[in-house]
């Protein structure tokens, strides 16, 4: 007994004695079901009459309900315990236990983005809780699917928050990096024709529009990857929103190495210019500008303009600032909390795990690293065209739609070479443009394929 002394060496024996109890329990549960089963040998009859009695009488004659032996209430609360479930059959769902467990670390420990993750991975949770019922129809997690994420109620809540979060002084006073946010949508346009090429090969055969559901991936932005998901793959829409998801909480893993590979060290020291200052009326008027173009020359994609433009009017308007603090706070984060509850729905064991999710992963990692090399290599040849006032391709990785962590993280990378180089403003300018961007991406594809 010496070696139980520690306090770590006896609560594990504890825990081990209570898991060997379980495992026993549920392993005699099975057995007596499977002992209470019909043989093959039973007929109808029988099993019908036997069936007929068990419902109007139990073993001792009382009627049914008002009577339960030791032995047979033990059985039923083991039978439904979720290491029961999981010992007989949906061993599925434990796995996603564990995925939900990753997201959860990714978001507390490693601090990814767990705004997003921590959500996400307490759907995960829930979902997979066996007889919990959580997912369905009446369950918490499918009251929220329906009532905020099947009408894309949520998405557009997001959006008015980010807009009332985003300032677009960065983008007004250096209009050029416009064009980053537009070439990051590289990312897009040719991971669809990936997707289209991907399905030469065995095992994979995705439709047109399941194709243009995951290549907006690529995009890094979350919501509209439900919206368009949702419409054209609502079969694959879990595994495309935690892919979209995963990848803009991962983006300090992701993009510094594809920034390092496409620039110089001398590209990377580039000192920008400070923009120009934006007067209040251009702040007010812009918001309703893009909603204007947007009308008249992309209707599909109004549902996000709008909500985007909304946002940011009420915030530079200044003649209602309760709800542009709401918006910002309150709005934001239950919307954000009941999105991510949401999306953890999805992650269903019978529809996660299935050999296309391995795809959509991967594909959505080809789709934002080619928005990020695609937003670097513009800004590469923007210089060659503007040689006396340059622009420091790290910020073109900040032209994805992932707001604001890209802009962060162009900026740490360029301090990491120069910690007098802030290039923080200029890559906002890039991020909220690829905002911009990647609703216009996916009202293109809507309008396509709708």
């Amino acid at each position: 007994m010496k070696y139980l002394k520690g306090k770590r060496m006896r609560l594990g024996l504890c825990l081990g004695l209570i898991a060997t109890f379980i495992i026993g329990m549920a392993s005699w549960a099975q057995t007596t079901m499977v002992a209470d089963a019909p043989t093959a040998g039973d007929t109808a009859a029988s099993v019908a009459a036997a069936a007929d009695t068990d419902a109007d009488t139990d073993a001792s004659g009382q009627p049914a309900g008002e009577h339960l032996s030791l032995r047979e209430g033990a059985r039923k609360v083991v039978s439904t315990t979720g290491l029961a479930a999981f010992m007989s059959g949906q061993w599925r769902a434990a796995v996603m236990l564990v995925v939900g467990l990753v997201l959860l670390y990714l978001g507390v420990a490693r601090d990814f983005e767990p705004l997003l993750l921590v959500p996400i991975g307490f759907g995960c949770l829930l979902v997979n809780a066996p007889f919990a019922g959580m997912g369905e129809d009446n369950g918490l997690l499918g009251l929220i699917y329906n009532a905020g994420i099947e009408n894309d109620l949520l998405p557009l809540l997001i959006f008015m928050g980010i807009g009332a979060m985003s300032d677009f002084s960065p983008l007004l006073g250096s209009p050029r990096v416009v064009l980053l946010g537009a070439a990051a949508q590289f990312g897009v346009f040719g991971t669809l024709l990936g997707v289209i090429l991907l399905n030469q090969l065995p095992g994979f055969d995705f439709t047109l529009k399941e194709a243009s559901a995951i290549a907006i991936i690529g995009a890094a932005d979350g919501p509209t990857s439900i919206v368009v998901g949702r419409r054209f793959a609502p079969n694959m829409m879990g595994s495309i929103a935690v892919a979209a998801y995963s990848y803009m909480a991962l983006v300090p893993l992701i993009q510094p190495p594809i920034m390092r590979l496409l620039t110089t060290r001398q590209e990377r020291l580039i000192r920008m210019r400070q923009e120009r200052p934006v007067s209040r009326l251009e702040l007010i008027l812009f918001p309703l500008l893009i909603l204007l173009v947007c009308i008249v020359f992309l209707p599909a994609a109004v549902p996000l303009m709008g909500s985007l433009a909304l946002g940011n009017f009420i915030r530079e308007c200044g003649a209602v600032n309760r709800l542009s603090n709401a918006m910002q706070n309150e709005i934001m984060n239950i919307a954000t909390i009941m999105l991510g509850l949401g999306v953890g729905m999805q992650l269903e064991a019978s529809q996660f795990l299935q050999p296309a999710t391995l795809g959509i992963i991967l594909i959505g990692l080809l789709a934002f690293s080619l928005g990020t090399a695609g937003g670097v290599i513009f800004a590469k040849i923007m210089n060659l065209f503007s040689p006396n006032n340059p622009i420091n391709p790290l910020i073109g990785s900040a032209g994805v739609s992932a707001f604001p962590m890209a802009a962060r993280v162009s900026t740490r990378v360029a301090m990491e070479y120069d910690p007098q180089n802030v290039l923080l403003m200029h890559a906002m300018g890039a991020n909220v443009a690829g905002q911009i961007g990647s609703i216009v991406a996916g009202g293109v594809i809507l309008a396509l394929f709708s």
